[in-house]
């Protein structure tokens, strides 16, 4: 009896319960799962919205490249301003040069006619016989004033002989002769002089010119039949 007791009492006992795996379940599974996607999609949005709202790569090198090319322009121009600022400076040392290595120039030319009046005094004494100390005393200053004029670089051009020379040389009278070739300096009538390189005034010459040319026998004989 009591077997049989026992035995009715474990078949009325309430049987175990298993873990629940209902479709239901796993839907709610998968809603979780798609939520939380949408959240990190709205995430990687809302990051690439906020990076696109700053200057990408592409726009920093067109900056970087523009702010390159100012540089180079404004380096240019610092160097042109340079080098004209130093043209600059060159051209007014010469141009301070020239005005300190020629400024006798003036005093140099109202020196001139007291040569020339020295010189035409030698002359006259030479051809009229004057006195030899009077003559003497005459070429010593004249010497004396040569020097001066030599010691400040002011020096005498040599035309007589020479091919003419525009830039050196004035002609006053060209003359033929057969004895230079044409264009050559027969004679000074008045020296020239030159401070360095500058011509303080320029010789006065007469120039060689072709001789005259001979006249043919025909046309000698034609004349002289027009005369008869």
């Amino acid at each position: 009896m009591n077997k049989s007791n026992t035995t009715h009492t474990d078949m009325n006992a309430p049987a175990a319960v298993e873990p629940e795996t209902s479709a239901e379940g796993l839907d709610a599974a998968a809603a979780a799962g798609s939520a939380d996607q949408d959240q990190m999609s709205a995430v990687d949005r809302a990051l690439t919205d906020a990076v696109s709202e700053e200057p990408g790569e592409s726009d920093l090198r067109a900056q970087v490249k523009s702010l390159q090319a100012d540089l180079a322009a404004a380096e240019g121009r610092v160097l042109r301003a340079h080098a004209e600022l130093e043209n600059y400076r060159k051209r007014a040392n010469r141009h301070l040069e020239d005005e300190k290595k020629y400024a006798p120039l003036p005093l140099l030319r109202d020196l001139l006619p007291v040569v020339d009046n020295l010189e035409r005094a030698i002359q006259s004494a030479d051809q009229e016989g004057g006195s030899a100390r009077m003559l003497e005393g005459v070429k010593m200053v004249s010497q004396l004033l040569a020097m001066v004029l030599e010691r400040h670089h002011c020096r005498r051009i040599e035309a007589q002989g020479a091919v003419f020379d525009p830039h050196v040389h004035e002609a006053i009278a060209q003359l033929p002769s057969e004895q230079v070739p044409p264009g050559t300096v027969i004679e000074v009538a008045q020296n020239g002089y030159q401070l360095y390189d500058r011509v303080v005034r320029p010789s006065q010459v007469v120039v060689s010119g072709r001789p005259a040319a001979a006249r043919p026998d025909g046309d000698e004989a034609s004349s002289s039949g027009e005369q008869a």
